[in-house]
């Protein structure tokens, strides 16, 4: 729950180094606990999603402390479920000093289920890479219910990284 120190507010374009570091510390827990790394991500994927009132930051007594992207459509994912009204959250970061201190549960409750019903959504979607049990089990443990597993083929025009990998689904319903 969000407590009056802290606020979910759009990212801006001061902020791209900030989200950078947090990428980065993502990717270096990723790293300590044998898991499959996130890409580095382009520069212009990230300002566009700012510029599309796409990319969010929690901020914690002034203090940039979580980052995450909605989309509203995620078919190359979802294939046929895509046809259903969902908000799907995408590169969540949590800055170091700030994991285990429910981040996850702050961005779900009430942002996201709150975001999706204006937005006149169903679902709250997310995907993980799919032998991460550890974060599968923690992703069930904030609310989501698991939906199993989806082989990401490679598309054309998508980055790299979504492709040839097994994901992990997950899904609340509004």
């Amino acid at each position: 729950m969000l407590d009056h120190n802290t606020q979910v507010i759009n990212s801006s374009t001061a902020d791209i180094d900030q989200i950078f570091q947090l990428f980065d510390y993502a990717i270096q827990y990723q790293k300590t606990k044998g898991y499959e790394l996130w890409p580095q991500f382009e520069r212009s994927l990230i300002e566009n999603e700012i510029a599309e009132k796409r990319h969010w930051k929690i901020i914690q007594n002034n203090e940039v402390v979580a980052i995450f992207s909605v989309i509203y459509n995620d078919p190359v994912i979802w294939i046929e479920r895509d046809a259903d009204p969902a908000v799907y959250l995408h590169r969540i970061a949590i800055h170091p000093l700030f994991k285990g201190k429910n981040m996850m549960k702050m961005i779900i409750r009430p942002w996201v289920i709150s975001h999706a019903k204006e937005k006149k959504k169903r679902f709250v979607r997310m995907d993980t890479w799919g032998n991460n049990v550890n974060l599968r089990e923690y992703y069930i443990s904030c609310g989501f219910n698991y939906i199993g597993q989806q082989y990401l083929k490679q598309t054309e025009g998508m980055p790299a990284h979504y492709g040839g990998d097994v994901l992990s689904l997950f899904e609340i319903e509004v």
